[in-house]
């Protein structure tokens, strides 16, 4: 193929991230992303040079990258002071990071095919799934998230976790390159991956009907979401006013929602404004001010912050408060956001601290994933399965509540720092993944929105709205939601966990190795 000059190749990446970021909440042009990867096919195979070739695959993961994440700019300057060019620089890093998804995927490519007659049908979802398998990123993403809201295309996530999603939308990008490089060899490798495709939407239909059929004769419980919409402090300081404020009224929902029916309660993360000891074991006596269940009388589940003074160990906590008052059940979050609630190497550079807002890094990782107990309408008890904040959003730690065989997931979230126009949106639709990992519904109840249930096959039944509470204040709000309660966990994605994707990396390598112990061929294919 003759090579393209490289502003012209630099153009076709260029528009490939554009179309990656447009595919995914809130542009939500989700058939871009089945057409997005062609253009950087077409700029790095015809870049001239394998350094040229690893620029234009990294620059379309820079683009796509910073489409998707342009609010941390605004979160850095609002809530860590930093000037407008030091937050700039600080997000171009983390592009240039995460990007590196898109120089390995790019170096695989160019190897193998350099060498090696691959179909890009092939190629393309092997290599995309390992590279995301194997770089680390520290909100974790992958184009799966573009499918969101296409309920039949994500049906495969019970079978192979969100990676699989990822493997289709390749396999069609790879496909439809195959044909436009030469029509004759490609056609047997998009007629292969239309059937694949096929096979997975009529998987979908099939497994979305008996899913329905189970939902329909299972026992449902009514979930009053409480969404507070409070803007807090980093430091997590509040004056004795404010605390009284935002508690008065979180009480005032819970009780609305106890009359509009809830059989049950959940406050999001750190909504409780107060505290609390490690051997609280019941809820505070009605003469103190701290009473939580002040008005009303049905099990709550609050999140709240808890501290042992002899360890002086702090952990972000859910805790359920039984009919009686009584702590029936606590979780302690496990997979703490780096930088925000621990400082990675603080203990090995403690000056570290100087250079962070006051309060940040100071959580304790909680044992393990866990279920609590609901004893539930007519005694029924039911395990639900608790994950605080973008816990609702990993894989490999979903799969270890999933091995609990939660009746119901329960997620409380605070998303108020990062405004309300993409991120909330952006964490639901990852979250609706675990559903569909898991086969059970979620209920979402997040400080400032997007509270929500999704059922188990991951569609958005309920929603709220999202608030920037910093910016345009809201009085506190909540919905009830009637979940589905199924037994949860019984799925391939949890007996195996990412088989899928360790399968996509051994292929990746295999070809690597063929291709690199081999002589490249007198004519590309």
């Amino acid at each position: 193929m003759r090579n393209l000059n490289f502003y012209g190749a630099l153009a076709l990446s260029t528009l490939s991230g554009c179309l990656w970021f447009l595919a995914v909440t809130p542009f939500d042009f989700s058939a871009l992303a089945w057409i997005a990867a062609i253009p950087m096919f077409i700029a790095i195979e015809r870049a001239g040079s394998f350094r040229r070739a690893l620029f234009l695959g990294w620059w379309a993961g820079l683009i796509e990258t910073a489409g998707g994440f342009y609010w941390l700019i605004d979160v850095m300057r609002r809530f860590a002071d930093f000037p407008w060019v030091g937050a700039a620089l600080v997000f171009l890093l983390f592009c240039a990071t995460r990007a590196i998804i898109f120089l390995l995927f790019t170096a695989a490519v160019c190897a193998i095919r350099k060498r090696v007659q691959v179909p890009m049908a092939l190629l393309g979802p092997l290599g995309m799934v390992s590279c995301e398998l194997v770089v680390p990123q520290l909100f974790p993403c992958g184009q799966w998230i573009s499918q969101a809201w296409n309920p039949l295309v994500i049906q495969v996530s019970e079978l192979t976790g969100p990676f699989g999603v990822t493997a289709l939308l390749m396999m069609i990008n790879g496909a439809a390159y195959d044909l436009m490089v030469n029509v004759r060899a490609g056609r047997y490798p998009a007629i292969v991956s239309g059937v694949l495709l096929a096979a997975a939407l009529i998987f979908g239909v099939v497994r979305m009907r008996q899913i329905d059929e189970v939902i329909a004769h299972a026992p449902h419980l009514k979930v009053g979401l409480v969404q507070p919409n409070f803007a807090y402090t980093i430091d997590g300081e509040f004056s004795r006013d404010e605390v009284l404020r935002q508690l008065t009224a979180l009480q005032e929902q819970s009780r609305r929602l106890e009359r509009a029916g809830a059989q049950v309660l959940v406050w999001s993360e750190g909504s409780f404004p107060i505290a609390v000891p490690r051997d609280f074991s019941a809820d505070f006596s009605p003469d103190s001010l701290a009473m939580i269940r002040r008005g009303f009388a049905i099990p709550t589940i609050i999140g709240a912050d808890m501290y042992d003074a002899a360890r002086e160990d702090a952990f972000n906590s859910a805790i359920l408060l039984d009919k009686n008052g009584k702590v029936a059940g606590r979780y302690d979050k496990v997979r703490l956001l780096a930088f925000g609630e621990y400082i990675p190497g603080i203990d090995a550079f403690p000056w570290l601290r100087k250079l962070l807002p006051a309060g940040a890094g100071r959580f304790t990782a909680g044992s393990g994933p866990g279920v609590i107990s609901l004893q539930g309408p007519d005694d029924n008890v039911w395990q639900l399965g608790p994950v605080i904040c973008y816990e609702d959003i990993l894989p490999g730690f979903l799969r270890g509540v999933g091995q609990l065989h939660p009746n119901l997931l329960v997620n409380l979230t605070s998303d108020s720092w990062f405004g309300a126009d993409t991120e909330p949106w952006e964490h639901m639709a990852l979250a609706v993944f675990a559903s569909v990992e898991l086969r059970v519904s979620m209920v979402r109840a997040v400080n400032s929105g997007v509270s929500a249930l999704i059922d188990p096959n991951g569609r958005v039944l309920q929603k709220t709205y999202a608030d920037d509470p910093y910016r345009h204040p809201r009085a506190a709000d909540g919905v009830v939601v009637t979940a589905p309660v199924v037994p949860g966990g019984h799925t391939v994605f949890v007996a195996v966990g990412n088989l899928f994707a360790y399968l996509c990396l051994a292929g990746t390598l295999g070809m690597l190795v063929i291709a690199l112990r081999g002589r490249k061929p007198k004519a590309k294919p």
